[in-house]
């Protein structure tokens, strides 16, 4: 599309992840034109870009869902409404007008709608950096790991103490020559039960430790492991940061939302203090909010139908049950 053509919709939808991609199915249940901002350059958002192998555990209807799997029929669902989508590309600006909102790409584009729904997640996101690893990013060392197979035969050393530490040991175990999972502390983050699970397994924990050093010629071939002072080296084909993310709202902030510890507030129809700005999903704060895709999914639906007594003030929150149409 180029880059100075305005676009017109109903709802626009600024954020591609999971809560997005059923709000984007959800507004073309209710009959609505719309459109779908992402700054990445995929659909799924952070399952995508961080954890597509991952068994996702707490969507309703599926004892265990592989996220990748879990995206693919998202974007099948959303299909339905025949969206509007502009991938790697950001919401920067936002401006009210008596019936519509005005918001602007950092294209250049201009989308014209009569309400917006912003399910951004976290926000932009970006790793922490491994202070040994400056140099070697897509030399061998990846913040994330979007597929198994690469790492198929490799010695890997995966730095961190979080669920996505031990998610990714648990499974390059497997697939790996050797994991070994390196932490500056001997507490985890991670939930229990993935912690017991690779301590039950081939996984090497080193605690209490630092990758102080990366060699190799042009690509990773072994690191230098610091334990109380003490030095040793490995071999290693493979790194993986997993030191979590920094999370910034970016131009949101400037928007004139309601903002609290970078979440959106939002009342009981998931309205921001901007009359035609709604937001669901993990961007959302309330009290008694809970982090889960599951929520994200009802609010998401909360939100569209509420969103479209302002799209259309005709209409009527309750849409009927999507069964009936079928």
């Amino acid at each position: 599309m180029p880059a100075d053509n305005a676009v017109d919709v109903d709802l626009l939808v600024i954020g591609a992840g999971p809560t997005g991609l059923f709000a984007t199915y959800y507004a073309g249940f209710r009959g609505f034109r719309v459109a779908v901002v992402d700054s990445l350059p995929e659909l799924g958002g952070q399952i995508t870009a961080m954890y597509p192998e991952k068994q996702i555990l707490d969507v309703a209807g599926f004892p265990s869902v592989k996220g990748r799997d879990l995206v693919e029929g998202l974007v099948a669902q959303a299909a339905t409404a025949d969206p509007t989508y502009l991938l790697d590309r950001t919401a920067t600006t936002l401006s009210e007008h008596d019936e519509s909102v005005t918001v602007g790409l950092d294209d250049g584009t201009e989308i014209h709608a009569k309400a917006v729904l912003v399910t951004a997640g976290i926000g932009k996101f970006s790793p922490r950096p491994l202070p040994a690893g400056e140099g070697w990013l897509g030399r061998g060392m990846e913040f994330f790991v979007p597929s198994f197979a690469p790492y198929a035969g490799k010695d890997v050393v995966i730095v961190g103490g979080g669920d996505s530490a031990f998610d990714w040991a648990l499974h390059l175990e497997p697939v790996a020559k050797s994991v070994t999972l390196v932490h500056r502390r001997d507490a985890f983050r991670a939930h229990q039960r993935t912690v017991e699970a690779v301590q039950a397994s081939s996984v090497e924990i080193v605690t209490k430790a630092e990758v102080s050093a990366i060699r190799g010629n042009g690509v990773v071939e072994s690191v230098e492991i610091t334990v109380d002072g003490q030095i040793t080296e490995r071999p290693a084909q493979a790194i993986v940061a997993a030191l979590g993310f920094v999370a910034d709202l970016g131009p949101l902030q400037q928007w004139g939302l309601e903002v609290e510890k970078r979440h959106l507030v939002v009342d009981s129809s998931m309205r921001t203090n901007l009359a035609r700005v709604f937001a669901a999903g993990d961007i959302t704060e309330y009290p008694g909010k809970v982090r889960l895709i599951a929520v994200g999914f009802g609010e998401a639906a909360t939100a569209v139908n509420n969103a479209a007594v302002v799209i259309d003030p005709s209409a009527h929150v309750f849409p009927g049950h999507s069964s009936e149409g079928s």
